[in-house]
């Protein structure tokens, strides 16, 4: 059962939501893998614990572990990914998926988001000043080149962003994004979490602007699909991202010289149709990869994450799920991908409840206008009360005439 705390008049209720019987009870499909060798790599990181309401977010169905397809539907290609999802970017059916909702480590697809929370928020014809904390990446990472001192259009750090999986590029868009000063990343990555969470992306958690890995850091196939929506609804985005190359400008002072870069998105030179994307790799979270297509009035994106490169690479893997996706009647759908209307109105909190009227009053309570006075005060001690205050002036006259005989004798 998921459980929900709500305070009210002054007390903590709790309302029981049960998911549905048949989420809980319903075994999970093996998803179809391919016969590999078990790759040699890190143990995967301790993911939060599941939320019952936010695995059925978009349908009941969506909460697996495993595979869930549409009826009768042909079965999807075996893919090393560990989860994934096909969807619709502009009707939000979701076509299939293998565990929408588990966590997984993002790699550099968490730059999706980074654009997704930035892009609208910065001019593509400023120029950004290089500092020396936006080459902090690890060692041996990616970078896309940038040089301390040096002066680059943020048109161009999307370039390096997207094209090269530049670390460097992250962290200077992030911290112009936050304001330019040496808080700036911190504040753009809570952007990114906020804007999560707007989404419905419930299972991701950014630690970093550019996906290198971070305590903590999550996300979910499902949530890389909201993420993917906002992103492909942008221009800008769409045209960067189907960018086959790109030039790095040379630089006075310091002096460094220019040099051309590639889009590492094999899928828009490979596939028909094929929209851009977004790869990734770390040695913890393995391969992870987003990309969309469009085919016959229908733009499809899938999103996989843990994969490994052999017998396909991430793009290839995600080339044939978007073949079996397209190869779905249009209307088939496992469940939808929810819109920020839809989550805002469901985290709207019911209107409070209106404080219990007062008791109208009675022959047994004394309205009084004097402020702190007690409420409800009995007749009879108000009666008394006032036997006492006339009485007071003639107790002490009384005290008085006694003290005065007394001290004539």
């Amino acid at each position: 059962m998921a459980v929900k705390i709500v305070a009210a008049l002054g007390a903590t209720l709790l309302l029981v939501t049960p998911v549905p019987a048949s989420a809980a009870a319903r075994a999970d499909i093996p998803c179809p893998k391919p016969r590999i060798a078990k790759p040699s790599a890190p143990p995967r990181p301790v993911p939060p614990a599941e939320n019952a309401e936010q695995m059925v977010v978009g349908g009941e169905d969506l909460a697996t572990h495993g595979l869930i397809v549409p009826d009768g539907a042909k079965s999807p290609p075996a893919v090393t990914a560990t989860t994934w999802m096909v969807a619709d970017l502009d009707t939000g059916e979701v076509l299939g998926a293998c565990g929408p909702h588990v966590h997984q480590t993002p790699a550099s697809v968490q730059k999706m988001l980074l654009a997704a929370t930035a892009i609208d928020d910065l001019d593509p014809k400023q120029q950004v000043t290089i500092v020396r904390g936006d080459l902090d990446i690890e060692p041996g990472s990616s970078a896309v080149g940038l040089v301390v001192g040096g002066k680059y259009p943020v048109s161009t750090l999307w370039l390096g962003l997207l094209l090269n999986s530049g670390n460097d590029a992250a962290n200077a868009l992030a911290r112009m994004a936050g304001g330019g000063g040496a808080d700036g990343v911190a504040k753009t990555v809570d952007g990114m979490n906020d804007l999560a969470a707007s989404l419905g992306a419930y299972q991701t958690h950014a630690v970093t602007p550019s996906g290198l890995d971070g305590k903590g850091q999550f996300t979910s196939a499902y949530d890389l699909a909201l993420i993917a929506r906002v992103c492909f609804g942008n221009a800008d985005f769409r045209r960067y991202a189907l960018t086959r190359s790109a030039q790095m400008p040379a630089q006075k002072k310091p002096k460094a010289g220019g040099f051309q870069f590639q889009n590492e998105n094999k899928l828009i030179y490979n596939y028909d149709g094929a929209l851009g994307g977004k790869t990734g790799f770390t040695t913890l979270a393995r391969h992870s990869y987003v990309g969309a297509a469009e085919r016959g009035g229908r733009r499809l994106v899938v999103t996989l994450l843990g994969a490994e490169a052999r017998p396909q690479r991430g793009w290839e893997q995600g080339a044939s799920l978007l073949d079996w996706g397209f190869a779905q009647p249009k209307g088939t759908s496992v469940g939808t991908l929810v819109t920020p209307e839809e989550v805002a109105a469901a985290q709207r909190e019911p209107e409070p409840e209106a404080e219990a009227e007062a008791a109208p009053a009675t022959d047994e309570t004394v309205p009084t206008a004097q402020t702190g006075a007690p409420r409800g005060l009995s007749v009879a001690a108000a009666l008394a009360v006032a036997v006492l205050l006339a009485l007071a002036p003639l107790l002490l006259l009384l005290t008085q005439r006694r003290k005065r005989r007394l001290s004539r004798r």
